[in-house]
C-alpha cells in the first residue's frame, strides 16, 4: 500500500468516524467547531474510487433578499446537481464562515445570523457562499443574492415596523436613477454587465419631514455564460485537409439548463454555418484563399444574449508541387501523321491551384498552359504532322515551388499527302463498288420484269385453273419449237427458191391459254429476215439434222415441259463452194 493510499484511508476513517458516532443533538442554529478543512478532506477523498468530484451544489434563498431585518429568517436550500438528484442523498453539511453547523437532515436550513453560508453533499466540493445581513436599521435596500445578465433586476426599499414610505428614490453610483411615489420596487429588465455598481435608496416617511438613507449595496451582474473562445484544430491546417472549429464557452452552474446556440463566421462576413446547438463545425476541405480571420457567436435563446469570440487568424499552409511527370496518349509518343496527340502533365504532390505549362525542348516554344485545382492536366493536339516531332516537357507551379518534368520524345511517321491519298482512294473505291452494285440490281430487276418471272424467291404460286389446250404451269419456261429445212424443201412462203441452201428457224412462243395461237402463219413469216452466213469471200451451205421437238403429252397436263434441242453434230455440216 502506497503512502498516499494510507493517508487517504486515515482521513476517511477520521471523517467517517466523526459523523457516524452517536452525538447529543444541539439546539437548531447552534454552531459547532468545524473539523479542520473538512471540505478539503472530502475533496481528497472524492477521487479515491477513481471518479472525479461531482459538481458543487447551489444555494437558493427564500425570500430572495440577502438583507433582512433582525428577527426575520431566511430559508436556505442546498440544491444538488441533476446527477445528485437522481441519487438518494442522506447527508448535507452546512457551514457558516469558518465554523461548521452540525449535520442536519434534509437540504434546507433556516438562517437567522449574519454571515456567509455554504453547503456540501457527499462526494462534492462546497457550494459558493451566500452572504446574509440581518440589519437593525430603519431603512434597508433589499437585493437578490445573484443576478445574471438577461435577468430582471429587482430592488426594494424597505422600512422597519409599521412605518410607511411616502416617496422613494434610487441611486446608482451616486446618481438618482428612479423616483417613485406609488411603487417601492425598482425593476431593471434585461440586466447587463453594465448595470453592476453601487446602489442605495432614499426614503421619505409619511407625516415626517426626515429623509432616511439605506445601506449601500454593491451588485455585480454575473455572466450567464463566459465569452466564447474559438479553437481551430489543427492550428496550422494544410490545403485540402479538414478543419474543426470549436466555440468554447462556460455556462454558469446555477443556469445549467439554459439553451445555447452557436454560429461561425470568416472574414469578410462569410457565414460558415447556420445556428445550431452544436458548439463545433467541421470544414471538410480548406484552401489557401480561406486564410483569414475566424470567429464564433454564442446566443442564449431566453434571455436573448449574444457574445462574440475574439477573432482568430488562420493561415492555411500549402504543399509545394513535386514529382512532375509528362506522358502521352497514345503511349510511347509514336504517331502517324494526322493522329491526335494528348500531352498529360501530372505531379505526385502539391495542393491548391496549380499552373501547368507545356514546352518544346528543341525549339523553346511554349505550347500552352492551364490553371486548375488538380494534380493532373491535359493538352491536346488534334492532328499531328511532321513539324510536331521533337522533345517535349512540362512544368507545374502552385505558388510554393516549381516542378519540372523530364523530356519526352515524340515521333511522327508518314505525311499528310500520303494519308490524304489513301483516304481518297478508299472513298472512291467504296463509291464505285456501291455504283456497280446498284447497276447490277437494276439490270437484274429489268430482266426479271421482261421474262415475267417476277421477283426472286417467288416460287410458291397458286396453281391456276387449266382447260383444254392451256399450259398447266404459269411459271414454266416458254416452249420453243424449231423447224428446219431439209434439202430443197421450202419452209416459209416468202423465201425465194434460190435461197434454199440457207437454214432458217422458226421460234414459237406459246403463252398460257393461247397454245393454238402459238403457231406462226405464212403471212407472218415475212417478218423474219434471212441471215446469210459467209466465211471469207466464199458462199457456204449449211445443213443440219432436224431437231427433236418436245411436246407435252395429254397424260402430263399441268406439268412444265421444255423443248430440248439436240446438239448438231459436226459431220452434218458441209461447205459448198
Amino acid at each position: 500500500m502506497t503512502a498516499a493510499s494510507r493517508s487517504q484511508k486515515r482521513l476517511a476513517a477520521l471523517t467517517m468516524g466523526r459523523w457516524d458516532r452517536p452525538r447529543q443533538l444541539l439546539p437548531p442554529g447552534t454552531l459547532e467547531p468545524a473539523p479542520m478543512l473538512l471540505w478539503a478532506s472530502l475533496l481528497v477523498l472524492a477521487p479515491v474510487s477513481g471518479q472525479l468530484a461531482l459538481p458543487k451544489p447551489v444555494i437558493s434563498l427564500h425570500p430572495p433578499w440577502t438583507t433582512v431585518f433582525k428577527g426575520e429568517a431566511v430559508t436556505l436550500t442546498c440544491n444538488a446537481s441533476r446527477v445528485h438528484a437522481a441519487e438518494n442523498i442522506k447527508r448535507y453539511w452546512w457551514y457558516l464562515g469558518a465554523q461548521t453547523l452540525r449535520e442536519i437532515p434534509g437540504n434546507t436550513l433556516k438562517a437567522r445570523v449574519s454571515g456567509t453560508y455554504k453547503c456540501q453533499i457527499q462526494g462534492s466540493s462546497p457550494s459558493d457562499g451566500v452572504s446574509l445581513i440581518f440589519s437593525s436599521d430603519l431603512l434597508i435596500l433589499q437585493t437578490p443574492h445573484s443576478v445574471f445578465e438577461g435577468d430582471t433586476l429587482t430592488l426594494r426599499c424597505q422600512v422597519k415596523g409599521r412605518e410607511k414610505l411616502a416617496a422613494v428614490k434610487y441611486s446608482w453610483n451616486g446618481n438618482v436613477i428612479f423616483t417613485s411615489r406609488n411603487s417601492q420596487d425598482l425593476l431593471i429588465p434585461q440586466a447587463s454587465l453594465n448595470n453592476s455598481g453601487n446602489y442605495q435608496c432614499i426614503g421619505f416617511l409619511e407625516g415626517n419631514h426626515y429623509t432616511y438613507r439605506s445601506n449601500n449595496r454593491i451588485i455585480k451582474i454575473q455572466e450567464l455564460f463566459s465569452r466564447p473562445k474559438l479553437e481551430v484544430t489543427p492550428p496550422q491546417p494544410t490545403e485540402g485537409g479538414p478543419v474543426n472549429l470549436s466555440c468554447q464557452t462556460e455556462l454558469r452552474l446555477e443556469r445549467s439548463d439554459t439553451l445555447l446556440s452557436f454560429i461561425f463566421f470568416r472574414d469578410p462576413g462569410v457565414m460558415l454555418s447556420n445556428w445550431s446547438r452544436s458548439p463545433e463545425v467541421q470544414l471538410t476541405a480548406i484552401w489557401r484563399e480561406d486564410s483569414g480571420s475566424y470567429w464564433c457567436v454564442v446566443a442564449a435563446v431566453v434571455p436573448s444574449i449574444r457574445k462574440h469570440s475574439l477573432p482568430l487568424q488562420v493561415r492555411v499552409q500549402g504543399v509545394p508541387v513535386s514529382g512532375a511527370l509528362l506522358e502521352t496518349q497514345p503511349q510511347g509518343g509514336r504517331l502517324l501523321a494526322g493522329e491526335r496527340l494528348v500531352l498529360v502533365c501530372s505531379v505526385a504532390e502539391g495542393t491548391g491551384d496549380t499552373t501547368f505549362s507545356w514546352h518544346r525542348e528543341d525549339t523553346g516554344e511554349r505550347l500552352g498552359s492551364k490553371r486548375q485545382r488538380s494534380r493532373r492536366a491535359e493538352l491536346e493536339i488534334p492532328a499531328v504532322g511532321g513539324s510536331h516531332a521533337g522533345r517535349y516537357y512540362c512544368t507545374a507551379d502552385n505558388g510554393h515551388g516549381l516542378a519540372l518534368s523530364g523530356a519526352l520524345n515524340v515521333t511522327v511517321t508518314g505525311t499528310w499527302r500520303n494519308r490524304g491519298g489513301l483516304i481518297a482512294a478508299g472513298a472512291a473505291g467504296g463509291l464505285l463498288s456501291s455504283l456497280l452494285l446498284a447497276v447490277t440490281l437494276w439490270l437484274y430487276r429489268r430482266h426479271q420484269r421482261k421474262s415475267g418471272d417476277g421477283f426472286l424467291g417467288n416460287t410458291a404460286r397458286r396453281r391456276p385453273a387449266t382447260g383444254p389446250g392451256e399450259t398447266a404451269c404459269a411459271g414454266c419456261p416458254v416452249p420453243v419449237e424449231l423447224r428446219q429445212l431439209y434439202g430443197k424443201q421450202q419452209l416459209y412462203g416468202n423465201v425465194p427458191p434460190g435461197e434454199g441452201d440457207l437454214v432458217y428457224s422458226e421460234v414459237q412462243v406459246i403463252q398460257l391459254g393461247q397454245e393454238g395461237a402459238g403457231r406462226t402463219s405464212p403471212a407472218d413469216a415475212g417478218r423474219f429476215k434471212p441471215q446469210e452466213t459467209s466465211l471469207s469471200t466464199s458462199h457456204r451451205k449449211l445443213t443440219a439434222r432436224p431437231p427433236l421437238l418436245a411436246e407435252s403429252s395429254a397424260g402430263q397436263r399441268g406439268r412444265c415441259q421444255t423443248a430440248r434441242t439436240p446438239r448438231l453434230p459436226a459431220r452434218g455440216i458441209g461447205l459448198d463452194t
